[in-house]
């Protein structure tokens, strides 16, 4: 469209002059913009460069004389138009209208005019007072077209104003979007491409500032990227598409050589020459030929490689690609039918292969019912009795099935699954202690054990999520005393359960209970006991022995008497009894109803019955909710009390029945582990399932990290941490506080004090089978600091678990890396003095220690420089000469003494060469596989070292080197590689000020490829990319680490991110709404809470709030938590009958339920 001022009516346009220069959409090639093939560098060779501008003007130039011929009266008026002085106000634009043929017509268009001249000048006066004055329209600040011959003061403009139409419509203008039709010629074959894409008459040159509404049919309906017609020839499937594919470089072409620009389009000769056809048949082919060669492709592939996985995989989903081209359903279940038959094929081929097993059966998922489907899968399982994976996945499939869903069926399924599991490993067992009886466990067995622990921990999450906390906690005190404390005997696994059975139902006290002594102690003090009662029963035979005197037994009528009396009380007491019988089958029931009367409850009444106030449901949920915090330690039955007291407790024992857990409620759970890595392995998991802290203990790429973080239903403290630490960085760089943090999604979560007792004891205990192990010893002191914490009301005026430490020191002084955990508390609480005291005694008892015990001095070192530079008290010099002193000790392997002054240059120049050393023996073993804590220890010495005695980069060397020694294959599966990796970022973000942030970011983002669930590199992505990158840039490195590599964690953090910084809610829903739909995290609960609770504190949606909770208890039904938050937190938005049909289903899906709502009745009353 042209630029055309508007006269004020009685004034005719002045005249236009010869001189002046007209403005033009296509103008005429300036010779001096020509380029000449004289001046042309070498490099510049190709004959893109070279080309002869002007022919591309003069096609155009006579495409717009044939345009003229074609409408010339138009052409006039666009001639006398742009005629327009030069000096005149900024041209304005107004849609374009078909001439008229008669008077009344011209009349019509000048008050047209004139009324769009009076809106013009009322929307400038406007937008002056409304403040959109510095954002008016671009348009009226243009002062010439960008390709016209005038002169002007500068050759470009930036649109630095901004576009008031965005602000109108929130995106670009669609009126601003260019409408053209495609010009298809009738021969178009390979780069051959002549055609030009040209307007139509009607719509010419776009009529850009109308509306819409001011446009014909035609003009909407012909419309290039809304109307339907063009959508619908975009999806047809003979609409063939040209597709450029750059020629392949040949291989002596060097990386450093320039590449060629194609000829494509100015050498058409050369194009038809091609020998070879296959160029056009590939640059030019619709959906159909796509499809039919990709099939030939993976026909081929299958045949020729029919054991590679993963093409069989990539052929299934090019099948889900060719259906959702497919607008029928019955053609879509046509390629669902193909999809199964390549896959049975490749299983058909591939037995064994576990991938392609689950494909099959999430295709079947896809097209059977729930019960065809189970019995597909049963069959599979009985096949591969031994696989944890299918397994797993199997008891997923099981849980999500809300229609079939019910805990006991969830059970049964679970006992059949450790079952296999443990037999499984049991064969194994036999055939490696037949073949090589003294041999350590083969690391198969290892696995397996290892695999059949997260069996078991999947079903105590189950239980302990549906409610069943006491079965939780007895399944976690049966399978360690079984397993990790059972007697040294030769005994069946028939005999041991009957053993175990023994000595559960007895009064000795279990793992976690105050006073347990472990099940083969407790056996061993009970034969003790016997022993001693039998020796006591005989003195006391042997005592009172002699004869007695004789009896005179009944004679049968005294006999017969008797029994006739004692027959005759029996009647009168079974009358009586009756009696009352009679009297209190009338009576309760009369009390019963006249009871439910007054608390407002008719039985007649039926449905209508049912309790629907509100408010009595708020107190039921928090009642229940406070139950479920409280009661999750299981009841003993007492037996030994008198017959009065007896009875009450009976009482009170049939209340909580359901406490009770018996032998028979968990012995189908019970399993024998083997190995030391599986059984150290539950007791780690253990800990961090109620909540005690301990130090990492595998790599977050680990199916541990995947299911620990799919099964949350709160965040844990460290996870809370980071992503704190992402909000605090974002708004204080922003400067605008949202309001926004997890707590407010989730609710609050406090620690239980009597847990971490139950916790610290437990571990207590598992340090006699695990003894000097420094990671245990470290979860006991956490624990009883925070037990310590919780319980006294006042600040602690020592360290909480000072008692504690020197209890365990005492009764073993050799312990020296328990020494080092308690140094590094005591620091850690700001005793910096008493913790240099402890680390100097560990260091200087360690040289005349045995040599197992003096590989542990790297890990002693590196912990006591690392508290002296975290200590704050002085200006951090004399912390950092302390920390080389020590460093120095340890590379050059001198005798420790305690720092009196700063290390000599000699004693640097010994430590480092010393270290030089000590890190090619580490090379050595790390290439053998013997990766452990005190090597990675040395290595995190040696560079820290280097950072303080050299500087940052040669501390980043070292680490660098350390790396070149692992494969990365073994470096994405060592939790202590993770570790050293993390450190080095931590070694980075100190030192970003000095060197480049790109050198930081950089490595983060390598990392991220290696571990891309960790959090804490997560952390690093946000925090760094937020000052190093733009925030699209930072949310594309987000969203492909959410479509690549989907977790949780991954999840949280873009959320959080988008949270922090206020984002659209469109955007953080659409983040909620990938992630819930994604097929494993559609069972996360947290990310289900935190939906719930964005829609209700932040976006304020009760109605999405509803909706959504309603979806998140259909996706997972055994989480008690998320539908009590549906009476906790949509209380406002459900009515009461709604709830009371909650609690109906709650109880149908046999969650357990620990208050009964006439309980809450009888409160009120």
């Amino acid at each position: 469209m042209e630029p055309k001022s508007i006269n004020p009516p009685g004034e005719s346009p002045a005249p236009p002059s010869s001189d002046e220069p007209k403005f033009s959409l296509f103008p005429v090639t300036n010779p001096s913009l020509q380029i000449t093939t004289s001046s042309v560098p070498q490099w510049l060779s190709n004959s893109s460069f070279t080309t002869d501008l002007s022919t591309i003007n003069d096609d155009v130039a006579s495409l717009l004389n044939r345009e003229t011929v074609q409408s010339p009266s138009q052409d006039d008026n666009d001639s006398d138009e742009n005629q327009a002085p030069e000096n005149s106000l900024p041209p304005t634009y107004a849609i374009l209208e078909s001439s008229e043929s008669d008077g009344d017509g011209m009349e019509r268009e000048e008050k047209k005019r004139s009324k769009r001249k009076k809106k013009k000048r009322k929307r400038d006066r406007s937008d002056e007072r409304s403040g959109f004055h510095g954002y008016g329209s671009r348009k009226s600040r243009v002062r010439a077209w960008a390709d016209s011959e005038a002169n002007t003061a500068k050759d470009y403009y930036f649109d630095s104003n901004g576009d008031r139409d965005n602000l109108a419509f929130g995106c670009t203008y669609r009126m601003d979007i260019a409408r053209h039709k495609p010009y298809y010629p009738l021969n178009i074959s390979g780069r051959h491409v002549k055609g030009l894409y040209w307007w139509n008459q009607s719509g010419s040159l776009g009529e850009r500032d109308g509306d819409i509404d001011a446009l014909d049919d035609k003009m909407k309906s012909s419309g290039r990227y809304w109307s339907g017609k063009y959508m619908a020839l975009e999806q047809h499937k003979s609409f063939k598409r040209i597709h450029l594919v750059a020629p392949k470089l040949s291989l002596h072409t060097a990386h450093d050589e320039f590449i060629p620009l194609s000829d494509v389009g100015t050498s058409h000769g050369a194009v038809d020459s091609e020998p070879d056809s296959k160029i056009s048949s590939t640059l030019e082919e619709s959906w159909e030929d796509e499809m039919l060669n990709k099939t030939r492709e993976f026909n081929k592939l299958t045949r020729e490689q029919p054991h590679d996985e993963k093409v069989w995989i990539a052929f299934a989903e090019f099948q889900d690609k060719v259906a959702r081209m497919q607008r029928q359903k019955g053609a879509r279940l046509q390629l669902l039918e193909k999809k199964i038959s390549i896959l049975e094929k490749a299983v058909e081929l591939n037995p064994e292969n576990e991938d392609l097993l689950l494909f099959l059966l999430k295709a079947y998922q896809a097209r059977d019912s729930s019960d065809v489907l189970i019995g597909r899968w049963e069959k599979i399982l009985l096949q591969h009795s031994g696989s944890y994976k299918l397994w797993s996945e199997f008891l997923h499939v099981v849980q999500r099935d809300f229609s079939k869903f019910k805990v006991s069926v969830v059970r049964k399924m679970y006992v059949h699954a450790i079952e296999a599991l443990s037999a499984s490993c049991s064969k194994h067992s036999r055939q490696q202690a037949h073949q090589a009886p003294d041999s350590s466990p083969d690391p198969a067995i290892v696995q397996l054990e290892l695999c059949l622990v997260d069996i078991f921990l999947s079903l105590c999450r189950f239980e302990w999520q549906a409610g069943y906390r006491e079965v939780t906690t007895a399944l976690f005190q049966a399978e360690i005393e079984f397993s990790l404390f059972c007697p040294p005997l030769l005994l069946t696994e028939q005999s041991k359960q009957r053993l175990f059975e023994h000595f559960w139902n007895s009064h000795g006290a279990r793992v976690g209970e105050e006073g347990a002594l472990g099940w083969s102690t407790w056996l061993e003090k009970e034969e003790e006991t016997r022993q001693q009662v039998i020796k006591e029963d005989l003195s006391h035979e042997n005592e009172g022995g002699g004869w007695t005197g004789w009896s005179e037994p009944l004679s049968k009528d005294k006999e017969g008497v008797t029994n006739f009396e004692v027959e005759s009380d029996n009647d009168l007491v079974m009358e009586d009894n009756q009696d009352e019988d009679e009297y209190k089958d009338v009576e309760p029931e009369d009390d019963t109803e006249n009871l439910l009367k007054s608390l407002g409850i008719d039985i007649s009444a039926g449905d209508d019955g049912e309790v629907n106030d509100i408010l009595t449901w708020i107190k039921w949920s928090e009642e229940e909710f406070s139950r479920d915090c409280d009661q999750w330690m299981p009841v003993r039955r007492k037996s030994d009390t008198t017959s009065s007291t007896s009875e009450a407790l009976k009482t009170e024992e049939d209340e909580q029945l359901s406490r009770i857990i018996l032998y028979e409620d968990l012995n189908e759970y019970l399993f024998t582990l083997n190995t030391k890595e599986s059984r150290i392995y539950l007791v780690s998991q253990f800990i961090d399932f109620y909540g005690g802290k301990m130090s990492q203990w595998f790599c977050t790429n680990s199916s541990t990290w995947t299911e620990n973080t799919l099964s949350l239903e709160d965040l844990p403290d460290f996870m809370l941490e980071k992503l704190k630490c992402i909000h605090n960085v974002l708004t204080k760089a922003q400067n605008i506080p949202t309001g926004f943090t997890f707590d407010s999604l989730l609710g609050s979560f406090t620690m239980n004090g009597a847990m971490m007792k139950f916790v610290q004891n437990a571990v207590l205990l598992c340090l006699t089978v695990f003894p000097r192990n420094h990671i245990l010893e470290e979860a006991v002191l956490i624990c009883e600091e925070v037990y310590v914490t919780k319980m006294s009301s006042s600040k602690c005026a020592v360290t909480p678990c000072r008692a504690l430490a020197k209890s365990l020191l005492k009764s073993d002084r050799q312990d020296v890396l328990l020494c080092g955990v308690y140094a590094r508390r005591e620091a850690n609480y700001g005793n910096i003095d008493l913790a240099r005291k402890v680390f100097d005694m560990a260091l200087l008892s360690v040289e005349g220690l045995p040599e197992e015990i003096q590989s542990n001095a790297p890990l002693l070192y590196f912990w006591y420089a690392e508290a002296e530079l975290a200590n704050k008290t002085d200006d951090g010099r004399e912390s950092s000469y302390r920390a080389t002193h020590l460093l120095s000790c340890l590379g050059s392997g001198t005798k420790y003494s305690p720092f009196k002054s700063q290390a000599s240059s000699l004693q640097l120049l010994r430590a480092r060469q010393g270290f030089k050393e000590k890190l090619r023996t580490v090379g050595s073993s790390w290439v053998r596989g013997i990766i452990n804590d005190q090597t990675v220890a040395l290595v995190c010495s040696a560079a820290l070292f280097e950072e303080l005695t050299t500087g940052c980069d040669a501390g980043i060397e070292v680490l660098d080197l350390a790396f070149t020694m692992v494969l990365p294959e073994r470096r994405s599966r060592s939790y202590q590689l993770e570790y050293l990796f993390n450190y080095y970022i931590r070694m980075l973000q100190r030192h970003q000020k000095k060197s480049s942030l790109i050198n930081v970011w950089e490595s983060i983002s390598q990392g991220l490829q290696m571990y891309p669930f960790s959090p804490e590199l997560l952390k690093g992505v946000v925090e760094v990319g937020h000052f190093h990158t733009t925030s699209n840039k930072l949310r594309r490195i987000l969203d492909e680490c959410c479509y690549k590599k989907p977790s949780v964690v991954v999840w949280l953090f873009a959320l959080s991110y988008e949270m922090s910084r206020g984002g659209s809610h469109h955007r953080i829903r659409g983040l909620f709404e990938r992630a819930v739909g994604n097929d494993m995290l559609c069972s996360s609960v947290v990310l289900w809470r935190c939906y719930i609770g964005y829609e209700l504190n932040i976006a304020h949606d009760p109605s999405a709030a509803r909706r959504i909770f309603f979806r998140a208890i259909h996706a997972c039904p055994w989480s008690k938590r998320l539908w009590l938050d549906g009476f906790l937190k949509l209380n406002s938005i459900l009515t009461g009958k709604e709830l009371s049909d909650l609690q109906e289903v709650m109880r149908d899906k046999e969650l357990n339920l620990r208050t009964d709502i006439y309980e809450i009745l009888l409160q009120e009353s």
